[in-house]
């Protein structure tokens, strides 16, 4: 069954235009070689809710928990924490249309 890893996160401040560079060039090719295929992306412009959420799609929980803990996950999770803060992430099971 096809699970979604929702990635939630706030762009450090002064960091915007670094910030989307290594996203569009780092981190979405990154994910998509480990496995894992992008399916949403939203912003919040207003209220106090996280800035970034990403929904990411693996086969399985099983999937995604490997490539969570690999060791490619962990240096391209590294490379995000430079220029995000208060990120979180939980895998559920993936259904059609936007999920929180």
């Amino acid at each position: 069954m096809p699970v979604k890893v929702l990635m939630t996160w706030d762009i450090a401040a002064e960091r915007d235009q670094e910030y989307f560079e290594f996203v569009i060039g780092e981190f979405i090719p990154g994910v998509q070689r480990l496995g894992l295929q992008p399916a949403e992306a939203w912003a919040t412009l207003y209220g106090s809710y996280p800035q970034i959420q990403v929904g990411l799609v693996a086969a399985d929980a099983e999937q995604a928990h490997r490539i969570l803990k690999s060791q490619d996950w962990l240096l391209l999770q590294e490379r995000l924490f430079n220029y995000v803060k208060n990120f979180s992430y939980k895998i559920v099971k993936a259904r059609g249309g936007f999920q929180f």
